[in-house]
């Protein structure tokens, strides 16, 4: 009876007594203010523009994508299973309603997903409709997407209409046989005929969405200890005085004055300029920052970019560029005239001969194409022509593209400039916005001892094509065949505004195939040559080097000079090219040729 007492009497004075001692604290929980949750966008409102970068690194919209009745907005990121499980679906689906005004769109939400990563993943499987990048989770947050791979349908002024699955045929864990429920398919439909949406939401199974405004926190980072040994390694080939680079990065104000600009182009890797796939790292001169090196970037710029403490010894500011990268020339041929530029618009291919004919079979072992006015230089090529052999990319000799260094070969590799031979160069310059003039040099080093093996290049090219108006994935395709066993050194691909992406494939005699490289977002402003770290890869005889593209001929290509036009073959950048070099050399030659290192010319 006592006990029975105490419970109901002193329990509830305790729990009082608790609560009065916890007032103040719980009084000032509750007068803290509740942080509002993300108000979710509901069909049947404005989801506006959206915005997303492209492959080509721009900031692009819904609105870029002219005269669309629909738009289908695939939430995706590259490790998702379901999404690449739901892919040859949408692919279907997407070849089914693109005629009739539907534009698809695979939206990429991982964080760490880079643009490369983005346009490799989107060759791989084979995905014909553009890939594109959402930073900061905009478009995400304005569609109200959780998972991958969630879609959303909008009409064309961007309202929502549906959100949800594709269809309910796979899941997390397991699929039925077919699908029961087509609701993306019915969505679209819908849309088309200006109906209402039956069914405008449906749960969905897949990977969660990371928004990138996910907080981290930073490590203390500066100039001086971090910063800078970075700039080092990755920048100052180029951001240093008499380059192409549009400015220098070799002080510490001239790194702060382009802070955020370094900061973008760094996490998009648009800097430092690299074009191959992820999943060959295998070249000489890769050169893309770490993951790592990318986030020490971002941390600095968003710390207000400190200096630090200065070192005992600081890293002596570079130099201007040397003239000549090859060291003083064996022999130095420079254009006859000087070429006047206009200030603005498009200025067509100038071509001329150097004055001079070789007068013997000459063995060089590296050669620089050198403008005096290196900022108005898009590319150079050159080729070797007499009387009865002109210009032809068969008789290639080599070229200076953006981000290209001069050409050096190993010991004992020679390039052949046949006896009788002028050098032409074909030469694509570009307006600066006011007049300029630029005379172009070229110089050569001559194999220094004993050639063995030459030089040599297949050229993988198709020139009979046509590409339709408003073609957003067209392919072209050839190959060749290699008739002795090779010793690879490099890659190299040539197209113009329309060129998307680009892939080497060797297929073996025993039937094996292989992926060489793929250059996913192609840019026709830094064509880079590709060169294998071990030049001894062997490639038997009967191998087939094929080499496919893809051009983009619709509007939303932001650089197509008219997405009316059916476009072939043609040498001015508003045609389009299809050129694929294999550069080898015969496993088995041995020349054992002797050069005298002052003429270039075999002595036996």
């Amino acid at each position: 009876m006592f006990l029975s007492y105490l419970r109901s009497s002193l329990i509830p004075l305790l729990l009082l007594l608790c609560f009065a001692g916890n007032r103040e604290e719980i009084l000032a929980i509750e007068s803290q203010p509740v942080k509002p949750q993300p108000v979710k966008p509901q069909p049947g409102t404005s989801a506006g523009p959206l915005r997303f970068k492209d492959i080509r690194y721009l900031t692009r919209s819904l609105q870029d994508f002219k005269n669309q009745k629909a738009f289908v907005v695939i939430a995706c990121n590259t490790t998702c299973p379901l999404v690449k499980r739901y892919l040859p679906r949408l692919k279907e689906l997407e070849q089914q309603y693109r005629p009739q005004g539907v534009q698809f769109i695979a939206l990429h939400t991982g964080p760490s997903d880079s643009i490369r990563e983005i346009a490799e993943f989107a060759i791989v499987h084979e995905i014909p409709f553009p890939n594109v990048k959402d930073f900061h989770s905009q478009s995400v947050k304005a569609l109200g997407l959780e998972r991958t791979p969630e879609v959303a349908v909008l009409d064309s002024d961007f309202k929502l209409h549906y959100r949800g699955r594709i269809d309910d045929q796979y899941r997390i864990g397991g699929a039925l046989p077919q699908p029961t429920e087509n609701n993306l398919a019915d969505a679209i439909k819908a849309v088309l005929k200006n109906e209402p949406v039956q069914i405008t939401e449906t749960n969905v199974d897949g990977c969660t969405i990371t928004s990138h405004s996910v907080s981290r926190t930073a490590k203390s980072v500066t100039y001086h200890k971090n910063i800078q040994p970075l700039i080092k390694k990755y920048c100052l080939d180029c951001h240093r005085p008499q380059t192409e680079a549009p400015f220098a990065l070799t002080t510490l104000e001239e790194v702060q004055n382009n802070g955020a600009m370094i900061s973008e182009v760094v996490q998009d890797q648009r800097m430092p300029p690299w074009y191959g796939g992820s999943s060959h790292a295998e070249f000489a001169n890769h050169r893309s920052m770490s993951r790592q090196e990318r986030r020490m970037i971002a941390d600095w710029y968003q710390a207000g970019m400190p200096a630090g403490e200065e070192p005992d010894l600081l890293t002596p500011v570079p130099a201007a560029q040397e003239k000549w990268l090859i060291g003083e020339p064996d022999l130095k041929i420079s254009m006859l005239e000087t070429h006047t530029l206009p200030a603005d618009g498009y200025i067509p291919y100038r071509y001329t001969v150097l004055p001079y004919i070789f007068p013997e079979d000459t063995w060089i072992s590296a050669i620089q194409i050198r403008p005096d006015n290196p900022g108005v230089l898009h590319h150079c090529n050159m080729a070797a022509v007499s009387l009865t052999k002109k210009w032809d990319e068969s008789n290639f000799i080599t070229g200076k593209v953006p981000g290209s260094g001069p050409t050096i070969l190993p010991g004992e590799l020679g390039i052949l400039i046949p006896k009788g031979s002028a050098l032409a160069l074909q030469i694509h310059y570009t307006s600066t916005g006011k007049p300029e003039r630029c005379k172009i040099s070229v110089g050569f080093k001559y194999v220094d001892g004993k050639v063995q093996k030459r030089y040599r290049f297949l050229i993988i090219r198709n020139t009979k094509f046509t590409i339709p108006p408003g073609a957003s994935h067209h392919e072209v395709r050839n190959s060749k065949t290699l008739d002795r066993d090779a010793h690879g050194i490099g890659l190299f691909a040539h197209m113009h505004l329309r060129g998307k992406d680009l892939s080497f494939l060797a297929h073996y005699p025993d039937g094996k195939d292989e992926s060489l490289l793929i250059i996913p977002n192609y840019s026709f402003d830094w064509q880079i040559g590709y060169l294998w770290k071990d030049q001894r890869h062997l490639f038997p005889a009967g191998t087939r080097i094929e080499a496919i593209a893809h051009y983009d001929n619709s509007a939303f290509n932001p650089f197509n000079p008219d997405p009316s036009a059916s476009v072939r073959n043609g040498p001015q950048t508003y045609h389009e090219m299809m050129y694929a070099f294999f550069f080898y050399t015969y496993a088995d030659e041995r020349l054992n040729l002797t050069i005298d290192p002052k003429t270039g010319q075999a002595t036996h």
